[in-house]
């Protein structure tokens, strides 16, 4: 798989990721449904909190370290050590 298409899948993991976490804090804070399941709508939400941090939280850290080798990889070798 090529960088750009590793990138691209990550950027849409992380978006994945944030909208979990967005619908976990709506379900959570203002939906009265959820407050009417109880116990069981405090799961649900937790849950989708839940796999919104594990889809955004690492694919950052892997997202930046691969610009970060990109970018060290493209910059030019002119620096020598004196």
């Amino acid at each position: 798989m090529s960088d750009k298409k590793l990138i691209l899948l990550l950027k849409i993991s992380i978006c994945i990721g944030l909208c979990l976490l967005i619908l976990g804090v709506y379900l959570h804070n203002y939906s009265d449904y959820i407050d009417s399941l109880g116990v069981t709508g405090i799961i649900i939400s937790a849950v989708c909190i839940a796999f919104g941090l594990v889809f955004s939280l690492p694919t950052k850290m892997y997202l930046t370290f691969l610009l970060v080798k990109r970018e060290t990889e493209n910059k030019p070798q002119n620096h020598k050590l004196k």
